[in-house]
């Protein structure tokens, strides 16, 4: 539902939690990390997970504060990393708007294609894009002073092995 902000514009809290979703998409492709948490609120939680019906559990592969991401991205460069780029499309499908709460809950679907730089033969591989990972994003957001803040982010994946390249924030 539109509302007027502090300069008199409308402005529609559904399009800004899809806005946010989207360039935040853009900063993780770009690897700009710092810029990404940037749209992330002080107590905002990460976590990665997947269901496995092996042990009929959920697995959580990354469990992370806005602190404990802060630490991870600054350590990023100096990890022994397959640094073939991360390509993410990902689609908003539902986003819920709580105004009395000023929050809001969104889903999104989540593809990560990997564009490879060397492979395994590396004269036969370089260049080749492959389907890396699919899953969604499970958001919720803070609306304050016309911006939509990440509370939490659970990427819910449904593959169970992750390659390298994996400790990149999805």
């Amino acid at each position: 539902m539109p509302r007027s902000c502090k300069w008199g514009l409308l402005v529609d809290s559904a399009a800004l939690v899809r806005d946010t979703i989207y360039r935040s998409t853009i900063l993780l492709d770009r690897q700009e990390w710092n810029d990404w948490l940037a749209h992330c609120d002080d107590n905002f939680e990460y976590a990665i997970r997947a269901w496995s019906p092996e042990i009929n559990k959920d697995v959580t592969y990354l469990a992370l504060d806005r602190n404990g991401l802060a630490t991870m991205v600054k350590l990023l460069p100096k990890h022994n990393t397959d640094h073939s780029p991360l390509t993410r499309h990902t689609s908003v499908y539902t986003v819920d708007v709580d105004e009395a709460a000023r929050s809001a809950k969104a889903i999104s679907s989540v593809v990560v294609y990997q564009t490879l730089l060397d492979g395994i033969n590396s004269h036969i591989d370089a260049g080749e894009s492959r389907l890396f990972l699919v899953g969604k994003y499970i958001d919720t957001f803070k609306l304050q002073d016309d911006q939509a803040k990440f509370l939490s982010r659970e990427v819910r994946i449904e593959n169970r092995r992750l390659d390298k390249g994996s400790h990149w924030p999805i």
